[in-house]
């Protein structure tokens, strides 16, 4: 009796060892798991420039509700503008009855570009945060359909987003150069267009 009570004893060191172990190595296991990597300081950055330059006036104008705004302080537009089903007015009030594909008119003052209208309602950036700009910009279905590469294409070719650095007389184009935003652009780009976080995404996660 005194054997196999001994037996058993040794049998029951044994398994508890074998269970710490066990339990041990699946911690270590644990521990060994990298961490969700922080996003690259230098694309945040980038991105605020990106930001910077979207959320201005020269942009942010039309990128609207239903009525395009006007001048460095985006005050109402007068005459009265509305989107209209095609974005580009209603009736008589027309974007094209004012300004020119063809470019700023030096004479009236009036800005033009190619395809002038507001931006698709989907493309509506008024009173976001810079997180939620930059998950709308992101997000093909509020973005015109673009993946990274065509995003790129529209902000370096598109006559219209040109037409921020070249406003015309009175206006204040974009605070930063085309060159330095299209490099700042690609930075974000390369990074995997890293958004940052605030309160909403934040909530999202509870």
């Amino acid at each position: 009796m005194r054997q196999t009570s001994s037996h058993l004893r040794s049998l029951v060191a044994v398994a508890s060892t074998t269970a710490l172990l066990v339990l041990a190595g699946c911690d270590s296991g644990k521990q060994r798991e990298p961490p969700t990597p922080a996003p690259d300081p230098r694309a945040m950055q980038a991105w605020e420039q990106v930001a910077g330059v979207l959320r201005h006036p020269r942009c942010l104008n039309c990128h609207q509700v239903e009525s395009p705004l006007q001048g460095d302080e985006g005050r109402a537009h007068i005459p009265r503008v509305v989107r209209g089903k095609d974005n580009l007015g209603v009736a008589a009030m027309r974007c094209g009855n004012c300004h020119s594909p063809s470019g700023n008119n030096p004479s009236s003052g009036v800005p033009g570009a190619p395809h002038w209208s507001l931006a698709p309602l989907s493309m509506n950036w008024s009173g976001l945060s810079s997180a939620e700009l930059c998950r709308a910009l992101i997000d093909p279905e509020r973005n015109g359909n673009r993946d990274a590469g065509a995003l790129v294409k529209h902000m370096g070719e598109d006559k219209l987003v040109l037409w921020g650095w070249a406003p015309g007389t009175g206006r204040e184009p974009v605070p930063l150069a085309h060159d330095a935003f299209m490099e700042q652009l690609q930075v974000w780009v390369n990074a995997g267009m890293p958004c940052p976080k605030d309160a909403a995404t934040e909530g999202d996660r509870s």
